[in-house]
């Protein structure tokens, strides 16, 4: 890499000053996952001038760079600049904080290269418990918090002299740090439930007073099925729970049916449309943005809830204040044939998900915590190709934040039929399936998860008839996981079977591709 590519194209300080600046510090470690996540916003944003201090990761393609800056220049770069964006390095974090800047943070992770330990992932959580830095863990919430900060500037200042200087501000950075790495992961989720403002400010928000239950609102997309739809409100309305539930169905592309909504008693219904990206994405978000209670739950259209389910959900999450999440299992019935699908355990992992889709969770379970989504990781992705797999990523960056909890019992009866969504989208399903990886590239850490997915793709080739596809997405799925049985159903796809067969005999077993 020649000198010239290295140098921004753009130099702090002069006429011509960034608009954001991105410092990664300089660790020996590459942290090229937010290299890429910021190369994918500059190219989203061409208006923008976006500097990158890279360190010893990869230059940027799209933005410009630079390997080091002098200290005071690399500040006069963060004071001019509108947003800064960092590592989790606390003297990064105090200097971008010396700037004037309350900085969007992405802390290293061991798991993936990116630092010797987890120090940075614990320490990052306690100061943005403390309220000085805005910390994310996906391209998608580094992509909203920095269109936050150009839009609303003021929530992202601070007063440079509040930290009564840099020195003093370092050196509690590294006592917090010398602590935090002699803790436990479970310790620190310990105290995080026990202590942190987070919780406290969550606990507040979910308790009610005398005890009663917290108002629930449950958003219900719609397309073109009004008898399910009616059979699925009936179930919301049926529900054995004491507290109030409001259902706000969205009808997406679609006329909607102003004769479903009321507002008397305490299971009022709204009738939207969708205002967003066409798509269940954009619908489910629609609904999340017009509740106005604390907890949210999705339903589909076609899915109807056994009375107990949101009883059961919701005694965890007054319980446990510092979960986010919680599923349950469910009855799939597919051509009058019923069966269970349960997970056997009670929390699900960031690092479960990578392994399994774990259909279990599927997303007629969820119900969410709106504050970490509003105020957390964000909203369903409306950037994912038709809205395929929407669920399965908001678990993923859910699950970063926190263990997901499952009630271990069928709370919802799942209905797979030829009229589902997706059914037969194959080419929808196989793009939306490639972006997940490219957003994801910790599937390539996980052999297991990476093969599943592949395999997947691998069908959906199969089953749009691109054969030369097909092959190559089931060579690269044996070659992470010779045992991957997706890939041997792709393999009879391609030989002749037909995909609606074979899908036929999965779904009879409450199993899918």
């Amino acid at each position: 890499m020649t000198e010239q590519t290295t140098r921004p194209t753009r130099r702090p300080g002069g006429s011509d000053h960034p608009d954001v600046v991105v410092s990664l510090g300089t660790d020996h470690h590459a942290f090229d996952r937010l290299v890429r996540w910021t190369d994918d916003y500059a190219r989203r944003r061409p208006d923008l001038r976006v500097l990158v201090q890279h360190g010893n990761s990869q230059a940027p393609a799209r933005a410009s760079g630079t390997p080091f800056l002098p200290g005071e220049e690399l500040s006069e770069a963060m004071r001019s600049a509108a947003v800064v964006v960092t590592h989790g390095g606390p003297g990064t974090i105090t200097q971008a904080r010396a700037a004037g800047h309350l900085p969007v943070v992405v802390a290293r992770d061991p798991e993936l290269g990116e630092h010797v330990d987890n120090h940075q992932l614990l320490f990052v959580k306690r100061v943005e418990e403390a309220g000085r830095v805005r910390a994310c863990t996906t391209a998608q919430q580094l992509h909203a918090f920095i269109d936050k900060a150009l839009a609303s500037p003021e929530d992202f200042r601070v007063d440079p002299g509040a930290d009564d200087g840099t020195e003093r501000a370092a050196l509690r950075a590294g006592q917090l740090i010398d602590l935090l790495t002699h803790e436990t992961d479970e310790a620190t989720v310990d105290s995080a439930r026990e202590g942190s403002a987070t919780g406290a400010e969550t606990t507040a928000a979910t308790r009610t007073p005398n005890g009663t239950w917290p108002a629930v609102t449950v958003v219900v997309p719609t397309r073109d099925r009004p008898e399910l739809l009616r059979r699925t409100l009936r179930a919301i309305v049926e529900q054995d729970y004491p507290g109030r539930i409001t259902t706000i169905v969205v009808y997406d592309n679609d006329q909607p049916d102003p004769s479903l909504a009321h507002t008397e008693g305490d299971r009022p219904v709204r009738v939207v449309t969708n205002t967003l990206t066409p798509g269940l994405a954009g619908a489910r978000n629609t609904g999340v943005l017009g509740a106005d209670t604390e907890l949210v739950a999705f339903c589909d259209d076609d899915d109807t809830w056994l009375p107990e389910k949101l009883r059961a959900q919701v005694e965890i999450m007054r319980a446990e204040p510092g979960t986010d999440m919680v599923c349950c299992g469910i009855q799939v019935v597919y051509d009058r044939v019923e069966s269970e699908r349960i997970l056997d355990r009670t929390s699900v992992t960031f690092a479960d998900l990578l392994k399994s889709r774990l259909t279990e969770l599927h997303p007629s379970t969820f119900l969410i915590r709106r504050s970490a989504m509003i105020d957390g990781c964000g909203t369903v992705s409306e950037e994912i190709p038709g809205s395929y797999a929407e669920d399965y990523e908001l678990l993923l960056r859910l699950a970063r934040r926190a263990p997901i909890r499952n009630v271990p019992e069928p709370g919802v009866r799942v209905l797979w039929h030829r009229k589902s969504f997706f059914s037969e989208r194959w080419h929808t399903i196989s793009t939306a399936l490639r972006w997940l990886l490219e957003r994801y590239p910790e599937f390539a850490l996980v052999p297991r998860g990476y093969a599943r997915i592949a395999g997947q793709i691998a069908f959906a080739e199969a089953a749009a008839k691109r054969r030369g596809q097909a092959l190559r997405w089931i060579g690269r799925t044996l070659r992470n996981r010779p045992l991957e049985g997706r890939s041997y159903l792709a393999l009879l796809v391609v030989c002749g079977v037909p995909a609606g067969w074979i899908l036929r005999l999965l779904h009879l077993r409450g199993k899918g591709v």
